[in-house]
């Protein structure tokens, strides 16, 4: 998850000003940015005694992976059975008055299922961190602009949009939600 906090941070600076829920508020920027990815490969070879599994992707590469414990219902994965998968992500980011001088903070949780015995293998993990940041300074003449982490340790940006660091006051808070969604499941080429 951390790799995506930079840019989400330095997306700040080009967020248009809207709330999360549609309603247009000037004074302060915030963004959302998602993309869904969807994945297919074919299962090439099954070995149950180690849990390989080779796939062959639509370009035709091929990936062996070793399926965890958790994989329920191996057994049943067949070579010629196709694996779908499908990944989410999302970044938001709301700069917002702070008058009550909320500290910077993170927090993260996260959701995970898995199919039931004797279905094929599937399963979906969901994971959500929250990271808080208060503005430090605003420096308008270099167009840039302090954030105060979690971990006390302030870092420095370059804002995109000028216009957007008028709209930002030193002690708002930055709210940055980071999710990721992760479904897979195997079918059998019958059972479509």
């Amino acid at each position: 998850m951390k790799k995506f906090l930079l840019p989400a941070l330095l997306a700040l600076a080009t967020a248009p000003a809207a709330f999360a829920d549609g309603h247009e508020k000037a004074d302060k920027p915030s963004m959302a940015a998602s993309r869904t990815m969807t994945m297919s490969a074919m299962v090439e070879a099954v070995n149950q005694e180690t849990r390989e599994v080779t796939l062959k992707g639509s370009g035709g590469e091929m990936v062996t992976i070793t399926a965890s414990p958790d994989v329920r219902n191996l057994a049943q994965v067949e070579v010629g059975d196709r694996v779908l998968a499908e990944v989410y992500e999302e970044v938001t980011i709301q700069v917002m008055d702070n008058p009550e001088g909320i500290e910077p903070g993170a927090g993260e949780f996260g959701a995970a299922a898995r199919a039931e015995e004797g279905q094929m293998p599937g399963g979906a993990v969901m994971d959500t961190v929250v990271i808080t940041a208060v503005v430090e300074e605003i420096n308008m003449e270099n167009n840039t602009y302090k954030l105060r982490g979690p971990q006390g340790n302030i870092r420095e940006f370059v804002a995109r949009d000028p216009a957007n660091l008028k709209k930002a006051a030193v002690g708002d808070l930055v709210v940055i939600t980071i999710t990721q969604a992760v479904g897979v499941i195997v079918e059998h080429p019958s059972s479509e």
